[in-house]
Order: structure tokens, then C-alpha cells, then sequence
């Protein structure tokens, strides 16, 4: 069985003091899409239960796959142990997989101990792989040459025109659009905001809000068990 490393964002307050965290659907859709197939660990910079953005919780207060994930005996056992990220040994995992929510702009994009962890699993050949503002803790990842992992690639992430409709864009230190084409990124974005975006480009695989977060849990899967 193929084994994926969820990480989740440490951060609990935006740039404002605002109350923020990792997302629940980010989190929760992938997860049960995943789980039947592979083995899944949980780690964030500071390890055991990472904040959740508690007005996520409330928004997807009537999604099923959010509150059974809320309820999930083995997942409140995965966040009470989960590592922090400098206890990650890269080799046990098949793929590594960042959940969203504003957290990973804020905390994960700048910490040296993550972009050496997203560099190792990209220069391993393994998938790497984030939904929303999960990609922003990709930002920092090379490859062997020392050139980002987005350069000359296809990827997307939470849009400018998303952040400015929920009035975030102060929140936050960048903007992950800006910041995907800034690293030479090929950044593409669904029709219209909110609606589904999943792109795969080899073993970088992004999604780009919340609506894509089942969609790319089953990009992750069929890239698992074609081998890449």
C-alpha cells in the first residue's frame, strides 16, 4: 500500500490577527478519497493537532466528508500524533500532500525546514502535491539544479480574483498567483472563480480552492497507482 504525508499549516492568525488555520474540506475530501488506498500520516511545523480555520468548519458545518472527518476516531489519533516536520523521513512515503487554508501563506512559503522537505521529495522523484493555499508551501522547493519546482511547469493555486473576493489579500504576506508566475510557473485557473481546477504536470499535482479538493485527491490516487 502506497503511504502520503498530509501536512498542515502551524499558523493561527493571519497578518491582522485574524483567526486562521488549515482547512477543513482541503483536508477531509482527499483524505477519505485516499485512505481506502493508501496509508496516510499527518505532520505540520510544530507537530501534534494544527489549528483549523474555525470559520471553515463552520462554512462546511453540513458537508458530510467535513463532519465525519471532524468525528473520525482514527483521525483524532493521527493529529494527537502527528510529526513535526523536521522528524520526517522522506523515504517512507510515497507522495506528500499540503492542505490549504491561509496557514501555509503565512508559515510554511517562508520555513527552511519545509523547502528542504518539499525539495527532497521532488528530487526523489516522488509526488508532490498541494490544494489552495497549499501550494504557497511549495514555493520554496527546488529541484537538483537549485531552480524551483514551478519553473517552466503548469500549476495553480487559490486565484487573486478568489482572494480579493473574500477580502483576504491583506491578510497575507503574497498573493499565490503572483507568486507561482514570480518562480516562472505556467499558473492556469479554472473558468470561474470557486469552480473545480486540478493540473497535473508529472509529480507536481495542484488544485486550486476548495472545490478541488476531491478532484485532486483522485488525481493523487491515480498517480500513486500508475507508479510516478
Amino acid at each position: 500500500m502506497p503511504s502520503v504525508l498530509f501536512v498542515f499549516t502551524s499558523a493561527d492568525k493571519t497578518l491582522s490577527g485574524k483567526q486562521t488555520g488549515w482547512y477543513l474540506p482541503e483536508a477531509a475530501h482527499p483524505y477519505y478519497v485516499l485512505s481506502p488506498h493508501a496509508s496516510i500520516d499527518f505532520a505540520s511545523p510544530n507537530g501534534p493537532n494544527p489549528p483549523i480555520d474555525e470559520g471553515s468548519v463552520e462554512l462546511f458545518a453540513k458537508d458530510a466528508g467535513s463532519v465525519q472527518f471532524l468525528g473520525d476516531e482514527t483521525v483524532k489519533g493521527k493529529f494527537a500524533s502527528a510529526k513535526k516536520l523536521s522528524e520526517v523521513d522522506v523515504k517512507a512515503y510515497d507522495a506528500v500532500f499540503y492542505v490549504g487554508g491561509h496557514g501555509p501563506v503565512l508559515d510554511l512559503a517562508s520555513d527552511p525546514v519545509n523547502a528542504k522537505l518539499v525539495s527532497e521529495f521532488w528530487i526523489a522523484g516522488k509526488i508532490v502535491s498541494a490544494v489552495c493555499h497549499g501550494p504557497a508551501a511549495l514555493v520554496g522547493g527546488v529541484d537538483a539544479s537549485g531552480q524551483s519546482i514551478f519553473a517552466g511547469r503548469n500549476a495553480t493555486g487559490f486565484s487573486n480574483q478568489e482572494e480579493i473576493t473574500i477580502d483576504k489579500v491583506k491578510e497575507i504576506p503574497f498573493l499565490l498567483e503572483d507568486r507561482i508566475i514570480e518562480l516562472a510557473g505556467k499558473y492556469t485557473k479554472a473558468d470561474a472563480p470557486w469552480a473545480p481546477k486540478v493540473v497535473v504536470d508529472g509529480q507536481l499535482i495542484t488544485g486550486q480552492n476548495p472545490a478541488s479538493a476531491e478532484p485532486i485527491g483522485h488525481a493523487i490516487l491515480k498517480a500513486l497507482q500508475a507508479g510516478i
